[in-house]
Formats: structure tokens, C-alpha cells, sequence
């Protein structure tokens, strides 16, 4: 299984970004999906996640401005990120439990600053 993240880039602050995490190779039906990030110099963040059933789960720092959604045709994961702050600036990388399975995708870098 490979995951390819993509979307990240240099936005302002108020602004927007959508990152998508395409998921390839034999994936199990009961999965779930999930953004983490990292700022330099601290740990790995789990931001959002969903599972193959589309229950979702938030960091409270993200809530009511990140949504996690995913396309089980595409085996994509995106998360919408709006209102985007100095403080999410970080690699973002997207996660895939599968089975007994864990894969991680490169991180795409988002870049919050006016």
C-alpha cells in the first residue's frame, strides 16, 4: 500500500487549503483514514481521522475548521481546512489503518503567514 499526499502549500492566515491522501494497493474494507502533523522542533499531532463507516474524529484545536472527508471509490482521504491560522503551520502526513496494518504517506508542508 503506498499513500500520496498532496495539497499543501503557503496560505494567509484566514485562508484555505484542501490536502488529499490517494491510497493505493490492497486496502481492507474496515479502515480508517487519518491526518497527523508536525511543526519543527515538536511531536506528531493526530489531527482528524475517519473511518471506512465515516465516523469522524477532530483535535480540539481544528474543530469547526477542518473537516475530514474521504472517497471510498478514489481510496482518498482529504481534509478541508479553512480559517487556517499562524499555529497550523506544519508537515502535514496522512495515515491508513488497514487490517493490522499501518502505512504512512511523505508529508505535504502547509505554510500559514502573511
Amino acid at each position: 500500500v503506498q499513500l500520496q499526499a498532496s495539497g499543501g502549500g503557503l496560505v494567509q492566515p484566514g485562508g484555505s487549503l484542501r490536502l488529499s491522501c490517494a491510497a493505493s494497493g490492497a486496502i481492507s474494507r474496515t479502515n480508517v483514514g487519518a491526518w497527523f502533523r508536525q511543526a519543527p522542533g515538536k511531536g506528531r499531532d493526530l489531527v482528524a481521522s475517519i473511518n471506512s463507516g465515516g465516523d469522524t474524529w477532530y483535535a480540539d484545536s481544528v474543530k469547526g475548521r477542518f473537516t475530514i472527508s474521504r472517497d471510498n471509490a478514489k481510496n482518498t482521504v482529504y481534509l478541508q481546512m479553512n480559517s487556517l491560522k499562524p499555529e497550523d503551520t506544519a508537515a502535514y502526513l496522512c495515515n491508513l489503518v488497514s487490517g493490522s496494518n499501518i502505512y504512512w504517506g511523505r508529508g505535504t508542508l502547509v505554510t500559514v503567514s502573511s
